[in-house]
């Protein structure tokens, strides 16, 4: 086994630090998430804990880690009789991204069940965790299922798998920690709640500091034992503080002056449910044991908040996390009682930013919470605009199609469902019919490899016919691999959203831009929320430009479209090659997501020789290959010239009109792209 990298001898990091720590204080915490950008030492962090992590006693031969003293009456290896067991070190698993259900929770052998009656479980990587570290890297690209039975054993202490009537319980206990790159998608906020804590960590900017983690990194690669040996002695000192802190943490008080704060604190930033409120306590609690106290200060519960609280106060993907640190003091200081809490310094502050009071720093915040780049927003408002407003009350562009300020989305409606017609195989999702491993089940066919859904009645169905032949005895049936069947599921995959933009002069009129904007916003949080790619492609001036290309992350497509610049001529087809190019691309890469072009324009096309004409060819270039589309129709005035709907009958797609798509029915009133090509031309009224 490799020697992993001394958590001692990380660089910064304090918050990371102090989450993991605590975490290995108190697992009841909750586990941690730690988002940030690549190269931040999120993995190396979460491997070097494990080699700090307290031995633990484990009864001999039990492949699910019971406790000697007190063993699960339940575990499927039992029942074990109370006794001396052996020591080892608590494990760090890791889950692949990639992993079924069956290494995750454990397998049954259902030929063996079915024949002979007996449960011969396989463990999983749960069973493999239980009383150590499970670590989830990249947790934002697990798919929806995996994540949902992970937090669910991390909430139970069990896990549980239900087979055709056979059930397995074993005890699944462990420290559960995830990392992520915000830039490649957000976990759902009910998944984010589930977490107990999370911090975000980037790159230092200090060229002292880079230096010092570049010359430390390099000792380590050069010579992995002797650059361990060298930070021993801090490793062996922080490991005894986190037995000396174990040891008292039953012994830590919680009093009502701080439960107060902690519920003071959570009722101010508005947090749904009550898990927040148990997290600061249990967090707060850890932070004294790990200070060496008994009693919980207003700095523990200061320090809690801003681990616990953050990411629980996002109500959609486009909210930053953040929280208000002056409104936070503001809150502990009107709630901080007096009744029978110390105070350390003898000065009557009960709280502070003393050693105690940051723990281990608190978490960076770039920006003020709920501000996103400056694109213009409410001062290009007052900016006299160029041009005067044509009889049709729609601003004109400036004259030379000059480029102008962004303006400012709307504010984001609900949706209802767009999808595309046929049966998928792509990526689990919530948005397009699709053969997946969950849903509704639709019939029984030969296994592919391993079993993972098993047909019962199709495979009794198969075995019957043979159980004379097999020289069947009993009442058991005797079954062979051949006879077992494969159920096959009808659910809902995740697509590639593809929105391409007009941005041209025909588009700039404020009022109208920013009406469009709220529209595009409003689908990207659909997009979110049915665990969607999305790319967005923008045409404008002579040529189309790739804004985002195809990823996980909505908001980022967010922040772009919310500094999208609007000015010049229309080149309708660059956009749409442009898209073609964008797909042909992503069917290299993702061949199974299936895509939906949603084309925001006016229809209109100008620039270069015969441009209506071009954007006609490069539209049934789309629809030769099967696209679906849906036309976004931006015209406005009382005289329409129906060209985004002629658009939209060359794309083999649908329009919906601007003024729909503000009486939030955009993607209802796009259900007939269900319906296939022969009414795909059909405008919608």
């Amino acid at each position: 086994m490799s020697t992993p990298y001394p958590f001692t001898a990380l660089v910064g990091q304090d918050d990371l630090r102090l989450a993991l720590l605590l975490n290995a204080v108190s697992p009841a915490v909750g586990g941690v998430l730690v988002r940030g950008e690549k190269g931040t030492a999120k993995s190396t962090a979460v491997r070097a804990l494990s080699a700090l992590m307290p031995q633990v006693e484990v009864v001999a031969g039990c492949r699910f880690s019971c406790a000697p003293g007190t063993p699960d009456p339940a575990c499927p290896d039992g029942p074990h009789e109370a006794g001396p067991g052996t020591s080892r070190a608590a494990r760090m698993v890791e889950l692949p991204v990639g992993a079924s259900e069956d290494r995750l929770v454990g397998a049954l052998d259902i030929e063996r069940a079915l024949a002979e009656g007996v449960k011969a479980f396989e463990p999983g990587l749960l069973a493999d965790a239980h009383r150590g570290i499970l670590y989830v890297d990249e947790v934002n690209l697990l798919h929806d299922h995996l994540v949902d039975l992970l937090l669910d054993a991390a909430a139970m202490g069990a896990s549980y798998v239900e087979r055709e009537g056979v059930s397995v319980r074993h005890a699944a206990r462990f420290l559960l920690v995830g990392t992520m790159n915000p830039e490649e998608g957000e976990l759902r906020p009910q998944l984010l709640d589930r977490f107990g804590l999370t911090v975000e960590v980037a790159a230092s900017r200090e060229p002292d500091q880079r230096v010092e983690v570049v010359k430390r990194r390099l000792a380590y690669d050069d010579d992995p034992e002797g650059f361990a040996g060298k930070w021993e002695q801090e490793e062996s000192a922080v490991r005894a503080r986190i037995v000396a802190a174990r040891d008292l943490l039953p012994s830590v008080r919680l009093g009502d002056a701080a439960l107060r704060q902690i519920a003071a604190t959570c009722a101010a930033f508005e947090v749904d449910g009550m898990r927040a409120d148990i997290v600061m306590a249990r967090t707060a609690t850890a932070l004294a044991a790990w200070a060496g106290r008994t009693d919980v200060l207003a700095e523990d519960v200061r320090q809690a908040a801003l681990l616990a609280l953050p990411h629980r106060r996002r109500r959609n993907p486009f909210d930053a996390p953040g929280l208000d640190e002056d409104k936070l003091d503001d809150t502990l200081e009107e709630f901080g009682g007096q009744d029978d809490e110390p105070d350390p310094d003898g000065d009557g502050d009960g709280g502070g930013d003393g050693p105690g009071g940051g723990g281990g720093g608190q978490p960076p915040q770039d920006a003020p919470e709920g501000n996103g780049p400056d694109t213009g927003g409410d001062r290009a408002a007052d900016i006299p605009a160029q041009g005067e407003p044509s009889d049709s009350g729609e601003q004109k562009a400036p004259a030379g199609g000059g480029e102008q300020a962004a303006a400012q989305a709307s504010e984001p409606f609900r949706t209802k469902m767009l999808s595309v017609p046929g049966l998928g195989e792509g990526a689990a999702g919530r948005r397009s019919r699709a053969r997946t491993e969950h849903g509704r089940t639709t019939g029984a066919r030969r296994p592919r490899g391993a079993l993972t859904k098993l047909h019962l009645a199709a495979t009794v169905q198969a075995a019957a016919p043979h159980q004379r032949a097999r020289g069947r005895s009993g009442p058991g049936l005797v079954v062979r691999r051949d006879d077992l069947r494969q159920a096959t599921r009808e659910g809902r995959e995740g697509n590639l959203v593809l929105f391409v933009v007009d941005a041209s002069g025909s588009m700039a009129a404020r009022q109208r831009m920013s009406a469009v904007k709220g529209a595009v916003l409003s689908l990207l949080l659909d997009a979110y929320q049915r665990r969607d790619k999305v790319g967005l492609v923008t045409f404008r001036g002579s040529s189309a430009d790739v804004a985002l290309p195809p990823t996980s992350s909505v908001d980022a497509a967010a922040v772009r479209l919310e500094s999208l610049p609007t000015g010049g001529r229309t080149p309708l087809s660059a956009g749409l090659l442009k898209a073609h190019d964008v797909l042909r691309v992503e069917r290299l890469r993702d061949p199974a997501r299936r895509p939906l072009v949603v084309v925001v324009t006016d229809g209109r096309a100008t620039g270069g020789p015969e441009p209506v004409a071009l954007a006609g060819r490069a539209a049934r270039l789309l629809a030769a290959e099967g696209t679906a589309s849906v036309v976004v129709d931006c015209e406005s005035g009382p005289v329409r010239l129906g060209l985004a709907g002629q658009l939209a009958g060359e794309l083999g797609g649908t329009a919906v009109t601007l003024d729909e798509l503000r009486a939030e029915s955009i993607a209802g009133l796009v259900k007939e792209v269900r319906q296939g090509p022969q009414s795909n031309s059909r405008r919608v009224a």
